[in-house]
C-alpha cells in the first residue's frame, strides 16, 4: 500500500510542470497565453545597451542589470511578465565617434531606429494580450525616447483597453536617491561619479559581480580618458549597490502599481 502510494505521488509530480518563469523567453507560448489569461496583464521591457564601462566592467552591464532587477520588480509587483532585454541604444554617432563610440565594443544605433524597436515591440505584446505594457531603461540617453513612444501609444490606445508607461522612476532613482543614500554614507560626490565609478561599480557588484573585474580596480587609476567618468571605483561593494537595487525596485514598484491601479 505504501508503496503504491509513493508511486502515485511520484507520477503525479512528474505530471506537473516546472516552475512558471517571470521570463517571457523561458516560457512556451502556451504557457504565456495561460499566465496572461490567468491575470498577468502587465509586461516589462527592459532595455539596456551594449556599451564602454570602464577598464573594470563588461561591456554587457546595463543588460544583465536591468534584466535582473526587472525580474525582482515584476516578483514584487505580481502577475507581471518580464520581456528580453532590448540590447542594442543610441550610444551615440559612429563618424565622428561621439559619448561611449569613442571606444570598442560599444554598439550604437540611431534613435529613430531605437523608438521603432520600442514600438513595434509594444504593439506585439499588446497583441498577445497584455494590457499594461511598461518601459525600464538602465541608460540615461534613451529616458526621453521611452517617454515618446508611450504617449504615441497612448494616444492611439485610447479606450481600447492598453496602456503604455515609460517608468523614468527607475532611473531617476539610480540618479537621485542612491547617489543621496551613497552621501548619508560619508561617499562624495567625486568618487560616486556618473559612469563606471563608485555607483555605478557597486549596483553591479550587488546583481552580477562576476562582471566586474576588481583585481584590475585595485591596481589602478582611471579617469575620463579610460570611459570613466567622474568617480572612483575604488570603494564600491555589493553592500553599497544593495542599497541602490533596493531604493530602485521599491520605488519603481511603487510607481507602478499606482500606474496600474488607475
Amino acid at each position: 500500500m505504501f508503496r503504491a502510494v509513493c508511486v502515485a505521488i511520484a507520477l503525479n509530480a512528474a505530471s506537473l510542470p516546472a516552475s512558471a518563469s517571470i521570463y517571457l523567453e523561458d516560457l512556451t507560448w502556451t504557457e504565456l497565453r495561460d499566465a496572461i489569461a490567468a491575470g498577468s496583464s502587465t509586461v516589462i521591457i527592459p532595455i539596456g545597451g551594449t556599451e564602454q564601462n570602464g577598464p573594470a566592467m563588461a561591456l554587457g552591464k546595463h543588460n544583465v542589470r536591468v534584466k535582473i532587477l526587472a525580474g525582482k520588480i515584476a516578483e514584487k509587483l505580481g502577475h507581471t511578465i518580464v520581456a528580453p532585454v532590448m540590447a542594442y541604444v543610441p550610444e551615440g554617432t559612429i563618424e565622428p565617434p561621439t559619448a561611449h563610440m569613442k571606444f570598442p565594443g560599444t554598439i550604437t544605433i540611431p534613435d529613430a531606429v531605437f523608438n521603432q524597436v520600442l514600438d513595434s515591440a509594444a504593439r506585439s505584446l499588446e497583441h498577445a494580450g497584455f494590457k499594461n505594457i511598461v518601459f525600464i531603461g538602465d541608460h540615461g540617453s534613451y529616458q526621453s525616447d521611452e517617454s515618446l513612444v508611450a504617449a504615441k501609444l497612448n494616444k492611439q490606445w485610447a479606450g481600447q483597453g492598453a496602456r503604455a508607461y515609460a517608468a523614468v522612476e527607475y532611473y531617476a532613482l539610480s540618479q537621485g536617491a542612491y547617489v543621496e543614500a551613497l552621501m548619508a554614507k560619508g561617499h562624495a560626490k567625486s568618487e560616486i561619479g556618473t559612469h563606471a565609478a563608485l555607483a555605478d561599480t557597486s549596483l553591479q557588484l550587488a546583481v552580477a559581480p562576476e562582471m566586474v573585474r576588481q583585481q584590475v580596480i585595485a591596481k589602478s587609476s582611471f579617469g575620463a580618458a579610460d570611459g570613466v567618468y567622474g568617480g572612483d571605483p575604488k570603494n564600491a561593494t555589493a553592500a553599497l549597490g544593495q542599497m541602490g537595487v533596493d531604493l530602485i525596485v521599491d520605488g519603481t514598484v511603487t510607481a507602478l502599481a499606482k500606474f496600474i491601479a488607475k
